[in-house]
């Protein structure tokens, strides 16, 4: 094995394993063999405690304290913003918070830019792991989005530290339920907060520059049957049974479609209905995400509504929080790469009138799966990346 691949092992190791070994042991190569900057090594430690820490969503306090003290300790006053301790479902939930953070240097939270991105990740929660052979880090959130979080937060220390920006003119935004609707970012967006004249998103883009993504839309389509012994299957009415035909013809309809974004897709992603294989079902319900191509979530209101009215005109149609139509991105920054993403994001929901980017590590096809991974070099040139965006924003 080589001294930098060694290198790497070291690195990624427990810190444990770390102060055993030491660095008089393996002196730092990185990827091209040169010296490990403490900036790269910083960078991947801090990716590796975030990823370390579950927050699936509704779960992001732990989370929000340790990077709450991590921006402390370098340099920047932080503000928290409480958002709703209820969940969806009702219950109280261990209260989270946004982040709002901005150099102390500053004395001011209102800046010239804002990088932001999520804090909470879908479940479940997979182990952070680090593969010596292929330099891959895998785990729930390495890629999304918590990669986007680490890469920003050392772009953003880099430059203030080198004095390539002022202290006035970058901030940093941390916000919880991107994953479940938003409540974090749009928190945020109501309450009185700094205009920006730029703010890019931290999303996986494979490193390229997002011209736009697709609007989204929540559903929730409920049956209300009637429970009874499975014996006597027509003493009672199979909520079940009347929910799959419609689920079937979701599935069948035409959604808009465009040029830019092709064809808008449904998930049906949650089913949930009766209580025991021996019992008529009393109650059932499926949640379904649209990824719309064109046109307001309205037009997609009475097209869902339509088709499982024409099946069942008992079922009952419920549409989560506020949807999206697609939503162009400022990609006018040269020395990127474009692409279109079929994703949601916080964007539409800060209001405002800034620029907006979209951009991070990492694919989007690996996010939300069991094989969750990114490549170190990647990360690493994600923070090279977000460099390259805040100058050529503060230059405009």
């Amino acid at each position: 094995m080589s001294q930098w691949l060694l290198q790497l092992v070291v690195l990624f190791a427990s810190p444990s394993l770390q102060s055993i070994l030491g660095p008089a042991l393996f002196p730092q190569y990185p990827l091209n063999h040169d010296a490990v900057a403490p900036e790269t090594t910083n960078l991947y430690n801090l990716h590796r405690s975030l990823v370390e820490i579950p927050s699936v969503s509704d779960s992001e306090h732990d989370v929000g304290e340790y990077l709450a003290k991590y921006l402390t300790a370098h340099n920047f006053n932080v503000e928290k913003q409480p958002v709703n301790p209820v969940n969806s479902e009702g219950r109280h939930i261990k209260q989270r918070f946004n982040l709002l953070a901005y150099p102390s240097a500053s004395h001011s939270n209102r800046t010239r830019v804002l990088l932001t991105a999520h804090l909470d990740t879908v479940p479940p929660y997979i182990p952070y792991t680090y593969n010596s052979t292929t330099h891959q880090i895998s785990g729930r959130g390495v890629v999304d989005a918590k990669a986007c979080i680490a890469a920003q937060v050392t772009a953003a220390i880099s430059l203030l530290s080198s004095g390539s920006i002022p202290p006035s003119s970058i901030s940093l935004l941390y916000v919880v339920g991107e994953e479940v609707g938003g409540d974090g970012m749009r928190a945020f967006s109501e309450a009185p907060h700094p205009a920006y004249e730029a703010v890019i998103f931290g999303e996986p883009t494979d490193l390229k520059l997002a011209s736009g993504h697709k609007g989204n839309q929540g559903v929730t389509v409920s049956a209300k049957g009637k429970g009874g012994h499975s014996g006597y299957p027509w003493l009672g009415r199979n909520a079940n049974s009347m929910l799959i035909p419609a689920l079937m013809a979701l599935d069948n309809m035409q959604l808009p479609s465009s040029e830019k974004y092709g064809n808008s897709t449904l998930n049906i992603g949650r089913m949930v209905g009766g209580v025991a294989s021996n019992v008529i079902p009393a109650s059932a319900h499926a949640d379904i995400q649209v990824r719309l191509a064109s046109g307001e979530p309205e037009v997609a209101h009475k097209i869902i509504i339509d088709a499982i009215k024409e099946v069942d005109e008992r079922l009952e149609v419920h549409f989560q929080s506020k949807g999206y139509g697609p939503v162009d991105i400022d990609h006018d920054v040269e020395g990127f790469e474009t692409m279109t993403v079929n994703y949601g994001t916080d964007i539409p929901w800060l209001e405002g009138e800034h620029k907006r980017y979209l951009y991070g590590p990492g694919s989007i096809l690996d996010a939300h799966s069991d094989h969750e991974h990114l490549s170190a070099e990647d990360l690493a040139e994600a923070v090279e990346g977000y460099k390259k965006l805040v100058l050529a924003a503060l230059a405009r």
